[in-house]
């Protein structure tokens, strides 16, 4: 299988790489950075093709994506830091221009991908509470799920082409590398861990073995539409708080107020932090996978 992956040098994109080159096939990364070196996870010494495109230009080597099998889009800006106006703008033109830019070039093969998975997130379900949230459920209100929804239908061309469009909402990253879990392992480690305002929000998250699974059963499926990439136990932030507390060995009882976090990190901190989103993997589970770390203390045993 040839597979063609954006977002290649991010903890997913290079965890996907690894895996599928592990079990023999092609893999060619797309990136602003083609000569840079894409190394595996495990290794120092293999890396990975890449091909070159420019988003902002509108450019990309056509050629080179004729004849895959699948094209995997993980690209996108870090959403990580104070969201100012420009941050907001390179965040969504980050991934719904670039699936635009895929989705003209894709419409003009003669050999196109028999799949194509567009990467999006949970976000799309914005602040809900207690509500159990579904592939079914309707879209939220905010930054981020406007993000998402303009990113998905970004890629609606996709399967007007006659391409199975497959669309990922991942949740949190569980994972070794992965950003968010490094910062609260060291804020754990330090004995400053505890519960953001309430603790009382709803945290969806999944360990990156399943992210890279799950992805890899949907390029191997014949389904097409929108799936939950989250485990099947969302957790309220202060229970994923004490789970990791007693991964680490640590206390988990400074709390920080909601004033304090809104204040150091305006937008951004209230929506990954303090929001409330319960997502449930149901058209995952109704398509036959199955998780390796269903629940939370696995996936951090094994990331921390």
């Amino acid at each position: 299988m040839r597979v063609a992956i954006t977002g290649i040098r991010g903890l997913i994109g290079g965890a996907l790489a690894a895996s599928m080159r592990a079990d023999g096939h092609e893999v060619v990364g797309i990136s602003r950075r083609p000569d840079a070196p894409v190394r595996d996870e495990d290794s120092d010494t293999a890396s990975t093709r890449t091909i070159a495109w420019d988003v902002a230009a509108g450019t990309i080597d056509a050629s080179a994506l004729e004849e895959l099998d699948a094209i995997v889009h993980l690209a996108g800006e870090s959403i990580g830091g104070r969201w100012t106006a420009a941050r907001k703008a390179a965040i969504m033109s980050s991934r719904v221009d670039s699936t635009r830019l895929l989705a003209g070039v894709i419409g003009e093969l003669e050999a196109k991908p028999s799949v194509f998975v567009c990467g999006s997130a949970i976000g799309f379900y914005g602040n809900r509470g207690d509500e159990e949230l579904t592939e079914r459920s309707l879209p939220g209100d905010g930054f981020l799920a406007d993000v998402c929804m303009r990113w998905e239908r970004a890629a609606v061309p996709i399967a007007d082409a006659g391409v199975r469009l497959v669309r990922i909402r991942t949740g949190l990253v569980v994972g070794s590398g992965a950003e968010a879990i490094s910062r609260m392992t060291k804020i754990t480690r330090l004995g400053a861990g505890g519960p953001l305002g309430t603790g009382r929000q709803w945290w969806s998250w999944i360990s990156l073995d399943d992210e890279v699974r799950a992805i890899r059963h949907l390029i191997d499926s014949d389904a097409s539409g929108a799936f939950n990439l989250a485990a099947p136990n969302p957790v309220r932030q202060r229970d994923f708080q004490r789970a990791l507390s007693a991964a680490l060995g640590r206390p988990s009882f400074m709390p920080a107020p909601k004033f304090a976090i809104r204040a150091a990190l305006g937008e951004m901190g209230q929506s990954l932090l303090l929001d409330s989103t319960r997502v449930l993997p149901d058209a995952l589970t109704e398509d036959g996978f199955e998780f390796s770390h269903p629940e939370l203390s696995g996936a951090l045993a094994a990331a921390v």
